[in-house]
């Protein structure tokens, strides 16, 4: 059986659905709005970041790289969400179909979001020292590994 390829996974295909449709949004914001033009920068810059962070994650198997992603991932759609909802309480926007359809995205890139992260390997990780992206039932290192491996007094900064 053939391995499927990254860029034909459903969660991949829904980001790149939901870049094409804010692109297409920004597009149809007024040039000379200057607020509406800034929210369009954000939003290039959200939807864009969506699909590099998932290509990120789905590149390496470490767990805490994968979960770090994913949080960011989940805070751009956030961000997304929000501002695609805010624009259609600025009068100068009229485009409020995009409003709906890409809302409609983002519930549908959420629920393949939720499957995609609880198909994270578990047993495959590296001790997070900040303690965020561990895996549940994760073992801490003991002390002595938990120190940090570099020797900072080895280095001459001045030179």
């Amino acid at each position: 059986m053939p391995r499927e390829r990254k860029e034909d996974s459903p969660i991949i295909k829904k980001a790149d659905s939901i870049f094409k449709q804010v692109e297409a949004l920004v597009n149809a914001i007024p040039e000379e709005d200057d607020f509406l033009q800034s929210q369009a920068g954000l939003m290039m810059s959200d939807s864009m970041m969506i699909c590099a962070k998932l290509a990120g994650a789905s590149s390496v198997g470490l767990y805490s790289i994968r979960m770090q992603n994913a949080a960011i991932i989940r805070q751009c759609v956030m961000d997304l969400y929000v501002f695609v909802g805010g624009l259609r309480y600025h009068e100068g926007f009229t485009s409020n179909d995009y409003v709906e359809l890409i809302r409609k995205e983002i519930e549908e890139f959420r629920l393949l979001f939720i499957d995609w992260v609880a198909s994270f390997d578990k047993s495959d990780y590296l001790w997070d020292e900040w303690e965020l992206f561990n895996p549940p039932g994760a073992i801490p290192p003991s002390d002595d590994d938990y120190n940090d491996p570099i020797n900072w007094d080895d280095f001459d900064f001045e030179n």
